[in-house]
């Protein structure tokens, strides 16, 4: 997984055809997705329920690019290694999930993943500040983590702030919730990189008429191109 600051278009599963996974996957990179994201849920630390390691076990051998899992749940670090020995290039999580995010991040990279670390729309960019040099990407949510198909919450000024703190580090900065070609100038202006969009890139598509996944990945990439 090489560094550059290249809008990256990451599809988050949680929108796909569930029945048909490993067939949305693929279609999903064809048509030119650059990562795929996984959004884990507990039902506990989030008010939904959705995948564990044995799901993201089977979807490894679909994900030719990069799988970037998304930890939703508390605690963590008890299931670290369980998503390393399912696949995940990147896991990310979630700053307000328990006490100790330094060792939670130090542990994600022990186990050979990229460390990430995920901020709740109502917890200050400050947050990761002690973080930076153990953190590969930042996912700032712009939308109360739980569910798809949220209205956008205009986050830009913690971005802002977030690149400037990052400065010459080889450190992404993901935006997750409510992406799309209206929203992704916004977000990619203040400096975001990586844009996940779940019902912006799978609505109006499927397997079987997965050129509109591809069109509809294209605009976000265009939308957020056309600002920088």
């Amino acid at each position: 997984m090489s560094f550059d600051r290249s809008i990256k278009i990451a599809p988050s599963i949680l929108s796909a055809d569930f029945a048909n996974f490993g067939q949305e996957i693929r279609a999903i990179e064809a048509q030119g997705a650059d990562w795929v994201h996984v959004d884990v849920m507990d039902g506990h630390f989030v008010p939904n329920l959705t995948f564990g390691p044995p799901a993201v076990k089977a979807f490894r051998p679909h994900v030719k690019t990069v799988m970037d899992v998304h930890l939703m749940i508390s605690p963590v670090d008890a299931y670290i290694d369980a998503y390393a020995d399912a696949g995940a290039d990147v896991l990310t999580a979630h700053v307000e999930a328990g006490p100790h995010t330094h060792r939670t991040l130090q542990a994600i990279r022990g186990a050979g993943m990229k460390a990430g670390v995920a901020l709740n729309p109502g917890t200050p960019a400050e947050a990761v500040e002690h973080l930076l040099d153990l953190t590969d990407v930042i996912c700032v949510m712009t939308v109360n983590p739980g569910f798809g198909g949220q209205k956008f919450i205009d986050m830009t000024s913690k971005i802002r702030k977030l690149r400037s703190m990052i400065g010459d580090r080889p450190v992404h900065i993901e935006i997750d919730g409510g992406v799309d070609p209206t929203t992704a100038p916004l977000v990619a202006a203040a400096g975001a990189d990586v844009l996940v969009a779940g019902s912006a890139v799978f609505r109006g598509g499927s397997v079987g008429n997965a050129d509109v996944y591809g069109e509809n990945i294209r605009n976000i990439r265009a939308a957020a191109n056309s600002v920088l």
